[in-house]
């Protein structure tokens, strides 16, 4: 008699659980259609307030802590043909224009070379200045390789974004997964 009353607690808990995961799946997908919706729009705008943040800065002596690295490796990439008081805002420009596309959205696919370019560009002096960037190459970053380092992180958001000049977007279900669950 136990034995039955139990299996049929049992019974009885599982069908509990399942209105509670169809409860919770029902919830799940309207969370990541929301996420899918709101996502690359905010990582664009946050994007584009970086850079409009960072490149305002060099407009504004010494504010910037990469103002320095910045004006050397264009000096150094450039056979010092431009110096420093022609760089850092031009540098500057080119940072907040970089910003102001991701914000505003417009012209997506300039901006977006524009960003690539800078990129390179401040990539490089983990090559140039290896003293500078490491305080033990290649494992232990200064200050300043941090803050270069960091911007595999921005690449990515660029890269996402990219994705999506031509009318593409995020996915919430897996079309081999259509009727939803979870690993």
């Amino acid at each position: 008699m136990t034995f039955r009353r139990n299996r049929r607690l049992d019974a009885d808990a599982q069908a509990g659980f399942g209105v509670w995961r169809a409860r919770f799946e029902r919830i799940d997908r309207r969370i990541t259609r929301a996420l899918a919706r709101a996502g690359v729009p905010v990582l664009r705008i946050g994007l584009g307030v970086v850079f409009l943040w960072f490149g305002a800065l060099k407009f504004f002596p010494d504010l910037s802590p990469a103002q320095e690295l910045a004006t050397a490796t264009i000096e150094q990439l450039t056979l010092g043909i431009v110096g420093p008081d022609v760089s850092l805002p031009a540098l500057a420009a080119w940072e907040s224009l970089i910003g102001l596309g991701l914000i505003t959205g417009r012209y997506l696919r300039a901006t977006l070379l524009l960003l690539a370019v800078q990129m390179l560009g401040t990539l490089t002096p983990l090559a140039l200045f290896p003293v500078e960037t490491f305080s033990q190459f290649p494992i232990a970053p200064t200050l300043e390789g941090q803050y270069i380092i960091k911007n595999i992180v921005l690449i990515g958001a660029a890269m996402v974004v990219g994705a999506t000049v031509r009318g593409g977007g995020l996915v919430t279900d897996r079309p081999d997964r259509a009727g939803g669950g979870s690993r």
